[in-house]
């Protein structure tokens, strides 16, 4: 294991801290609270996004390994930026953080299946790699719950301790995962124009269509408009620093970190469209109400 797949295992241990720092009791008991839109969003995030992604895949016909990096970010829906994004579109953030904690805890069993069906797919018989699924599901444990679960023991004990750090630790992450990105385009500027052209397109395109695909199923069950903007979030923003990390750590192919990081880059464009948007939304709704 290189520097750089060392650095971002740690840069993605210290986002998953910063996330349990900013959980509280009430965003599982949210879980039970509200079945129906909790509901929504995982069937967006964990079904339909890996559905949606290997469709577009197979219209594309774009590279093997940009295919399989993107069904590893297909695999990795949430994260704490569309906590971020949710915030500042003036969605429901409390949706957000209930489904951010639901996905870290099913997508642990779902990735290692979702990568596997990938790889079997995407590469030829003699290429193919097999990964072992137990193992695999036991480091994201590690590189996910573990850190979220001090997080929140921290969050706990010393909360004005917590509160104080919940930015300088995103902040800190968020650095790193840019560090990583330029990196990894300097390692691969040999041939990173093309993997940048048919990554940039298929990533964009996911990202809008997982996105309306999120708030027109949210609006379909009569869900509120803040509500449906989080789901649409939700629905669109990956983790990409999880798929980077499951490409370059555990699949130990930095070709498949591509696509990751690309939509990395992509998504401050669309997250500044879609926070616009919510932002209007919800100034109709309050001016009709």
């Amino acid at each position: 294991m290189d520097i750089g797949t060392i650095i971002l295992a740690v840069a993605l241990i210290i986002i998953m801290f910063g996330m349990g720092l900013s959980l509280v009791k009430d965003d599982f008991i949210r879980l039970l609270k509200e079945p129906k839109a909790i509901l929504i969003g995982l069937v967006n995030q964990i079904i339909l996004l890996p559905i949606i992604a290997y469709l577009l895949l197979r219209v594309l016909h774009v590279n093997t390994d940009i295919a399989i990096g993107i069904m590893i970010l297909a695999a990795c829906p949430g994260g704490p930026t569309s906590n971020l994004v949710t915030f500042l579109a003036k969605g429901d953030v409390g949706l957000s953080v209930s489904l951010t904690t639901a996905n870290s805890l099913i997508t642990i069993f779902t990735i290692p299946f979702v990568v596997d069906f990938a790889l079997r797919h995407f590469l030829n018989a003699n290429e193919m790699i097999e990964i072992d699924k137990l193992q695999t599901v036991i480091q994201i444990f590690v590189i996910v719950i573990i850190p979220v679960t001090i997080g929140m023991i921290v969050k706990s004990v010393r909360p004005v301790f917590a509160n104080k750090m919940n930015k300088p630790v995103k902040v800190i992450s968020a650095a790193v995962l840019f560090l990583v990105i330029i990196a990894l385009v300097l390692k691969k500027k040999e041939d990173i124009t093309p993997y940048l052209q048919q990554a940039g397109v298929a990533t964009l395109l996911l990202n809008i269509a997982t996105m309306s695909i999120g708030f027109i199923s949210a609006k379909i069950f009569k869900l509120n408009s803040s509500q449906s903007i989080t789901i649409s979030i939700e629905s669109g923003i990956q983790n990409g620093t999880m798929a980077i990390a499951i490409a370059s750590g555990i699949l130990m192919n930095e070709n498949y970190a591509i696509a990751p990081a690309v939509y990395s880059l992509i998504m401050f464009l669309t997250s500044g469209i879609i926070i616009a948007l919510g932002m209007r939304t919800i100034s109709s709704t309050k001016h009709k109400n």
